[in-house]
This record gives structure tokens, C-alpha cells and sequence, in this order.
């Protein structure tokens, strides 16, 4: 069956993606291929001191970004898109919407960029015993209760945008458990809200003159598998007002951008893990077991088929070398020679694999913004040198690319030494992984863990929820989802750049001076202000 073929029959599937700056659809064939792709930009805004979307313009840009999707399959095949086997939505993760029992939105949609919670967040880590971050919509909701918020007594439900959106395109209020697992702590042996959890918080708002329970409010948790609904006559007007999409079409439950990530990376099963690597850089380690205690470190999510993750985050990773590396470019250019900025990069980050294994006693902080993992909530970017020390560009660019991994691997030893976490191979994308070989080789580094790459991990959320629609709709309902992944993207374990000892050891002795250096980058935010 040919491509166009396949659109005809209506065995292609479609993603949606609602990132921070873009919608995005993806349609995609049974084998995983995409076939076209469509799009609208959009921007957040800032309304009294509330980082927002209205969910009128959510809709209209949903709706654009698939008419822009259907344009182009009219172009491309000469076909009027009119159904497919599957469809997936994957917006944002975390944030808060609440409405009331007619369905009226009670304060405006406050996402993930909001940090106006920490009271909140504090309290429930302390009381769950369990790590709440600031954008868990369980931290709005229950700043929310703590500032004595008008609304809080007239809440019927609340929601993420990945389920609010849902709900508009199936009648049915239903979450992934990836994206469930970040409004509020997920079993992952009930593969549902911790109950415990959810009676607990019950009894510490029994006194606050509530009329609702906190698992009548929630939306229903469903595994990557299952079914999510079908788009309803509605859903499928607010898609497409021209009357062309038909209804009837079964969705996948709705995703977050975490489960789409580890989709997309193919590392679902136990002891894998994926790494982004770009302004900033975080790795998501699917655990075998819970940890022993919460880490304020650590971020706990599940995959969307319902497995432990633990996700270690650093703000800082890449702006800092690209600095460095495009102010060599610049000396080059004052010298007479042209070079485009693809074969700057590539030329310098391969320069960094010739360096000393310890960078030759450099030492350099990228921090442009703060960073959590070691107690900074501003940052000076520095480079710190001895009069002994080698003062090469190899070692300049090596200690760029090693001390953005530094806060990372700070977090990664609370998993592997303290709560003793193995992982296997960590599957890497982004920015930093751009220049063949040598992304995989300093990440394998800094990790001491086996990193690959796989070609198809730049697709993105549409594509990683197109495959969770087309894994919803698989005619073995015996498959699992790593089985699933492993058959369709294939597993590249065997290809992953093992760590080498002289890397990994100068690594270390790099990591040591960093944490001992410490104390300069704070001098440095103490007397440079802004």
C-alpha cells in the first residue's frame, strides 16, 4: 500500500502537539513514517503576573494548525483528509485549570512557568513524603486553598491542558499516566492516584470549608493502551469547522511532553533512560522500585504505560559553549577565514575530544540562570583559570562542554549512589548531541552510563503521541509498549558509545574541582549583580 494510499483507507494516525511556542500536527503511516505535518505559532502571556493561555485562542490555534496540516495533504497527495485509524493529543504538562460544575473556567489557565507555589510545594513534599514541584497542578491547587482563594469552594474538576483539550475533542475526562503523574503522585502498581496521598491531603483541607474530594475532582487516569474515547460530532467541528473530518475516530489518552519524550527515545522499559541535552539538560531514568525518600532534586513521574521515572533537571547546559565556541568563530572571521556555524560547531566540539581528560585544571560555571541542584537562584558565567594550568582551546571547549553536565550528574548521584539506581544505555537528543560522536562520548562520560542516539528522536511530541495513538489502535492487544517501540523504532542498546575509563576519570577529577569552586561562583553572584 502506498502512501497516499494509506491516508485514503484511513490507516494513517495523527499527533498534536500544544508546545510553549507551536502547535504542531503530525500524521504519520502504520510503520511510523511521517507523511505530512502542519502548524501555528503561538506565545504565552503574562496577565496580572499569571503566565497564561485563554482557551479560546488553545482552540483556534488547535484548529488552525490543523487546517495548515490538511493544506498540506491536499498539496502533497491531492486528498481531502477525512479520518484516520487514531489520533493523539500531547500538549504541555502540569499547570492548572479548574471549572466549576458548568464547566466555566474560574481563574485563567496557569501553566507550567508559573512559580508562585513554593509554600505549597514545600508542604505537600513534607506531607506525601513524596517530591512536589512547584508546577504540579496539586501545588496550584493547593496554594490556591492556602491563599483562601473565591473560586476553591465552586470546583466541579480540574484539569491539565492535555486533558481539558481532550475533553473537548471525546466527552470523556481522561488523562495519561504520564501526564496524571504530574498533577498529582501516580501507584505505579495500581497504575492510579496514590490513595493514601489523596486521603491524606482530604484531611489536611477537611478545616478549610471544602465541599468536594480531591479524587472526585481529578480526571481518570488511563495507561498508554488503553483507549481514551472516541472524537464525538463536536470534536470533530472544533478540528475542522468544514464538515470534512468524521467522528467515530478513537483516541489515545492524552500525554505530556515527558511520556512523548520517552516514547520518542524508544526508553519505556526498565533500567533505560533518556537525556535531553540543549539550553538546558535533564535525564529521565526509569527505576526499578521507589526511592527511599524524597529528594528535592529529583522529580518522580511515571511512562505512559504506568513505570517509576526519576528525572534529575539542570537549567544550564548549552549557552555557555555556544558562546565560547561562536567567540572563536569570531577571531577566526577577524583573521580572514570564512567558516559557516555548522562547521564551527562541528569543528570545535570535535577539538574538545583531543583535550586533556581533566581539561588541563580549567574550570568554568555556564550558569546564566540559576540552578537548583546546587542551591544557586542566580548565576555569573565563569571561567577560572591557574597560571599552571593548559590553557588550550581543546581544554577551554572541553571544560565548556563538561561543566554543563556538572549540575546533571550532581543529581544523577542521588540516584545512583544513594538510592542505587541502575540504568543501562540513556538515549540522548537535542542540541547537544548534534555533532556525530562527540555528544554520546561526553555524555558517557559524565554519566559513567552508555549513551546512544537514536535518528528519529528529533521528531518531537506530535510524532511520540502519534505513536502512542498507533500503539492504542495495534491488533495485538498483547503487545507491550516497550515490545511495541522496540518493533517499530528498533532498540540500538548495542550501538551505545560506552563510557571510556581515561574520559570518565577526568570527568571526575573535573567534577570534584567544580563542586570545590562553588564558593567562587557564589562570590561571583554576591558582588556582580545584574
Amino acid at each position: 500500500m502506498d502512501r497516499k494510499e494509506e491516508i485514503i483507507r484511513g490507516e494513517a494516525i495523527l499527533g498534536i502537539e500544544l508546545g510553549s511556542t507551536r502547535i504542531k500536527a503530525v500524521l504519520i503511516s502504520p510503520d511510523s513514517t511521517p507523511l505530512a505535518s502542519g502548524g501555528f505559532n503561538w506565545e504565552n502571556s503574562q496577565i496580572d503576573g499569571i503566565w497564561t493561555y485563554p482557551l479560546k485562542k488553545v482552540s483556534e490555534g488547535i484548529r488552525a494548525c490543523y487546517a495548515d496540516l490538511k493544506k498540506s495533504v491536499e498539496q502533497e497527495y491531492g486528498i481531502t483528509l477525512t479520518t484516520f485509524k487514531a489520533i493523539g493529543i500531547r500538549p504541555m504538562m502540569h499547570g492548572y485549570l479548574a471549572f466549576d460544575k458548568n464547566d466555566n473556567l474560574l481563574v485563567p489557565f496557569r501553566t507550567w512557568r508559573n512559580n508562585i507555589t513554593s509554600e505549597a510545594s514545600n508542604a505537600l513534599t513534607e506531607l506525601f513524603n513524596y517530591p512536589i514541584p512547584q508546577r504540579w497542578s496539586i501545588a496550584h491547587l493547593y496554594q490556591a486553598i492556602l491563599n483562601k482563594e473565591e473560586h476553591i469552594g465552586r470546583i466541579a474538576k480540574i484539569n491539565t491542558l492535555a486533558g481539558w483539550m481532550h475533553l473537548q475533542l471525546t466527552g470523556t475526562n481522561c488523562l495519561g499516566t504520564n501526564d496524571a503523574s504530574g498533577m498529582f503522585p501516580v501507584d505505579t502498581a495500581e497504575k492510579n492516584y496514590y490513595k493514601s496521598m489523596i486521603e491524606t491531603f482530604d484531611k489536611q483541607t477537611a478545616d478549610r470549608g471544602i465541599n468536594w474530594k480531591l479524587n472526585d475532582i481529578l480526571p481518570e487516569v488511563r495507561p498508554a493502551g488503553e483507549s481514551g474515547g472516541s472524537l464525538t460530532e463536536a470534536g470533530a467541528r472544533l478540528l475542522d469547522p468544514s464538515g470534512d473530518l468524521k467522528p467515530g475516530i478513537q483516541l489515545c489518552p492524552p500525554e505530556g511532553d515527558a511520556g512523548t519524550g520517552m516514547v520518542a527515545t524508544n526508553s519505556v522499559r526498565l533500567r533505560t533512560g533518556n537525556v535531553s541535552a540543549g539550553t538546558s539538560v535533564f535525564a529521565m531514568i526509569v527505576v526499578e522500585k521507589e526511592l527511599s525518600k524524597a529528594h528535592h532534586e529529583i522529580d518522580l513521574f511515571t511512562t505512559p504505560d504506568g513505570s517509576l521515572v526519576a528525572m534529575a533537571h539542570s537549567n544550564n547546559c548549552s549557552t555557555e559553549y555556544s558562546a565560547w565556541i561562536e567567540l572563536f568563530g569570531a577571531a577566526a572571521k577577524e583573521l580572514g577565514a570564512e567558516i559557516s556555524t555548522d562547521e564551527l560547531y562541528d569543528r570545535m566540539m570535535k577539538l574538545a575530544l583531543t583535550g586533556d581528560p581533566d581539561c588541563g585544571g580549567l574550570l568554568a560555571y555556564g550558569y546564566h540562570s540559576g540552578e537548583h541542584m546546587t542551591g544557586f537562584t542566580e548565576g555569573r558565567p565563569l571561567f577560572v583559570r591557574r597560571s599552571g594550568d593548559k590553557f588550550t582551546p581543546a581544554n577551554i571547549i572541553r571544560a565548556q562542554l563538561f561543566t554543563s553536565l556538572c549540575a546533571l550528574r550532581t543529581g544523577l548521584n542521588i540516584l545512583f549512589d544513594q538510592e542505587k539506581v541502575s540504568v543501562d544505555v540513556l538515549k540522548g537528543h537535542g542540541g547537544f548531541f548534534k555533532t556525530e560522536g562527540v555528544g554520546e562520548r561526553i555524555m558517557a562520560a559524565a554519566t559513567n552510563t552508555p549513551v546512544s542516539v537514536l535518528s528519529t528522536a528529533g521528531e518531537g511530541g506530535a510524532w511520540g503521541i502519534a505513536l502512542l495513538a498507533a500503539f492504542t489502535a495495534r491488533e495485538d492487544r498483547s503487545v507491550t509498549l516497550p515490545d511495541y517501540l522496540d518493533s517499530i523504532l528498533g532498540s540500538d542498546t548495542a550501538k551505545a558509545v560506552k563510557p571510556d575509563a581515561e574520559d570518565s576519570n577526568g570527568f571526575l577529577k573535573f567534577f570534584e574541582r567544580y563542586h570545590a569552586g562553588l564558593a567562587i561562583e557564589r562570590a561571583a553572584v554576591d558582588n556582580l549583580p545584574e
